[in-house]
């Protein structure tokens, strides 16, 4: 369950850093896409980093780490897959 929340998240990440940063943006099916790619690595990596990791519930806590953790990752895969694009671009 936290990884589906993880990849809505990233979604959801991706898509807000597309619309933050407009000149890295990737479209919105790209944006979701990256988005998702990065919701889903980054919020696996950063829940084995934390303590609550692998306890197999989704109380409050876990719920929130893998809504910023997928947002976050979806956010950061999203602007690198931006500046690779533009750089490859020229």
């Amino acid at each position: 369950m936290e990884l589906i929340i993880q990849l809505i998240a990233g979604a959801i990440g991706g898509n807000a850093a597309g619309a933050m940063l407009k000149d890295k943006s990737l479209g919105t099916l790209g944006n979701s896409l990256a988005g998702v790619l990065g919701g889903g690595i980054g919020g696996q990596i950063i829940g084995m980093l934390t303590s609550a990791a692998g306890t197999g519930s989704l109380d409050i806590s876990s719920i929130l780490q893998s809504v910023v953790s997928g947002g976050a990752g979806g956010g950061v895969l999203m602007v690198i897959v931006g500046i690779v694009k533009k750089a490859m671009a020229k």
